[in-house]
């Protein structure tokens, strides 16, 4: 049994990251990177942090992806999809 703290507060910084989050996805992003312009509204909106921007380019941790699509919601050119997630 784990002990929580009063509220369930969170007391190490950064502990996300020990923890990866993704497995439990139902769809997941592909990103067209050829239609891909680096515009980083993905990298803004993801509430995960799973995005990252490397050579002008979107890509995601699929480790840390929950599947939200607030990522393909908010592409201003729409190169980012959801598909279902296979296992």
């Amino acid at each position: 049994m784990v002990e929580l703290t009063l509220a369930a507060t969170i007391t190490e910084p950064g502990s996300t990251i020990k923890y990866k989050t993704g497995a439990w996805r139902a769809i997941r992003p592909i990103i067209d990177i050829e239609k891909c312009t680096g515009c980083g509204n993905c990298w803004v909106y993801c509430p995960e942090g799973s995005v990252d921007i490397k050579d002008k380019k979107a890509t995601i941790d699929l480790d840390y992806c929950k599947g939200c699509g607030i990522c393909a919601n908010e592409c201003p050119v729409t190169c980012i999809k959801m598909i279902m997630e296979e296992k």
